[in-house]
């Protein structure tokens, strides 16, 4: 055996110290409205997906994989902060002048990762509020924003594409706003003169099938009423490729430093209007339309990882908010042209739903020689993230402020094959899932959202699913396996009461 030379052992030295010293850059890719059946990955034979099912042949998939929520807000509250949102009374789907959900100072995935050494972006769709009590100061410095719990910087749309104010902050101001042209916002009643969707439905190119009927801006009517700011508007159809522009231009300024990039799409939620480049292509209206450019943002981002070459030392995960909605308010032919694509796959429900397809979701993890290829069964929840990126990182977090996130690094990273021992879910009604068994507690509400036609999963009465032998949850076993509807109710209960 030829023995190295003392030179030679301390160059090994120095480089296994350089190795080990090496922080991994974090790219978490944030889909909006994504369902457990829409990829190609995930079983569907419809629609094209092809970049991101590359992402999972070269990672791991998931398939217990869960949010918090079966709606937006709560699952970006919880993903960032390590706590469920149900412990807030204000957590629901926030208003696009909602106050800030997390002010400024508050522990989030983003200053742990600041405090490693870490720059930090949010770069999409935000939905969290912003601003101190009474909302934000759309004409001046946006106080309670990313900037002020952890990111280093930000570039997002306030709320969603469906609600107003429709216009772009970077970092802390509005981008390209006209002090002389400045920002008024209301969600309680009309304020000034602009055209509605309700009184000027002939100036739509995108009509509204249930609500959306407020402020007309580049043609589709929104949730909610705006003045000002007209040059400040995006462009529905340039969005995808906008907010791509800023992830790619984030990556190459920080391809030298550890970086943490929260890249939160907004397709596929409403309104779906994507660039011409996509749009009619994929036969299943502006939802399979949106589809496809989500999968071409995500090929951009992971080109420009591959030119930087950040790749070997690029974790990425990529998953949903919530699961998925074909009409959530506009005609955009989505439901007319579904045929047999099915966005919610083998699942029942949806968006909104207490059922399984509210909250699991698609969950790929890549990471070149750490995380194996393959697919893992193992139980995961959004909640985990914060305390998982901790443990990554060597570092401790507040156990005070994110009570409900636990280190279960071992499984995101495909070594724990087990998981979680359960997940809580929120929708119109809490539930609880453990091994095979799922318990949605009983509460008042619609079992049918019949806007979306989405079932709510809703009862009056307890309701307890064996998911082994009744993965679509038709038989309700909670009069009949009455110890172990006890034994779930039992832990929802401690749960809440934490």
């Amino acid at each position: 055996m030829k023995f190295l030379s003392c030179v030679q052992l301390l160059l090994l030295v120095c480089i296994s110290f350089f190795m080990l010293g090496q922080k991994p850059n974090v790219i978490l890719i944030y889909v909006d409205d994504l369902g457990f059946g829409d990829l190609g990955c995930y079983g569907s034979k419809t629609i094209n997906t092809p970049n991101i099912d590359q992402l999972a042949r070269k990672g791991l998939l998931f398939t217990q994989a869960h949010t918090t929520s079966a709606t937006c807000t709560p699952s970006r509250y919880s993903l960032l902060k390590g706590e469920y949102a149900f412990r807030r009374k204000d957590t629901g789907v926030a208003t696009g002048d909602a106050s800030a959900l997390i002010p400024a100072g508050q522990q989030t995935v983003a200053t742990i990762f600041s405090k490693a050494g870490y720059n930090t972006a949010v770069i999409g769709k935000w939905h969290l509020g912003l601003g101190p009590v009474g909302g934000p100061n759309w004409n001046g410095k946006i106080e309670h924003g990313p900037l002020d719990i952890g990111f280093t910087e930000a570039f997002i749309l306030p709320a969603t594409g469906d609600r107003v104010p429709c216009v772009y902050i970077e970092n802390d101001h509005v981008r390209n706003l006209n002090a002389q042209d400045p920002i008024e916002v209301n969600y309680l009643k009309k304020i000034g003169q602009q055209p509605t969707g309700k009184e000027n439905p002939e100036l739509l190119k995108m009509k509204h099938s249930h609500g959306h009927d407020n402020t007309i801006v580049n043609g589709v009517g929104r949730i909610g009423f705006m003045v000002g700011g007209k040059q400040a508007l995006w462009d529905d159809e340039d969005m995808a490729q906008t907010l791509a522009n800023k992830a790619k231009a984030y990556m190459v300024r920080n391809q030298k430093n550890p970086f943490f990039l929260y890249f939160a799409t907004h397709d596929i939620h409403v309104p779906r209007i994507p660039n011409s480049r996509f749009l009619g292509k994929s036969g299943f209206g502006n939802r399979g339309d949106a589809l496809l450019q989500l999968d071409d943002s995500v090929g951009q981002l992971m080109k420009t990882m591959d030119s930087l070459h950040l790749t070997s030392n690029t974790l990425v995960i990529l998953t949903s908010d919530n699961g998925p909605v074909v009409d959530d308010g506009y005609m955009d032919g989505s439901k007319e042209n579904l045929g047999n694509h099915k966005p919610a796959g083998v699942l029942r429900g949806g968006k909104y739903s207490s059922f399984e397809a509210g909250t699991r979701v698609p969950f790929i993890v890549k990471w070149p020689k750490k995380v194996p290829v393959g697919k893992s069964n193992a139980l995961i929840s959004q909640i985990d993230f914060l305390a998982s990126m901790s443990q990554m990182l060597g570092l401790n977090y507040d156990n005070n402020s994110a009570k409900d996130t636990k280190a279960n690094l071992g499984a995101w990273l495909g070594k724990d094959k087990i998981g979680r021992d359960y997940v809580i879910e929120q929708a119109g009604n809490l539930a609880v899932k453990k091994g095979d068994w799922k318990y949605i507690k009983s509460g008042k509400g619609a079992k049918l959202n019949a806007l979306v036609n989405i079932e709510l999963g809703n009862d009056s009465e307890d309701q307890l699913f064996n998911l082994k032998s009744d993965p679509n949850e038709k038989i309700n076993l909670a009069t009949v396996q009455k110890e172990k509807l006890a034994e779930l109710k039992s832990l929802l209960e401690q749960e809440v009461n934490k």
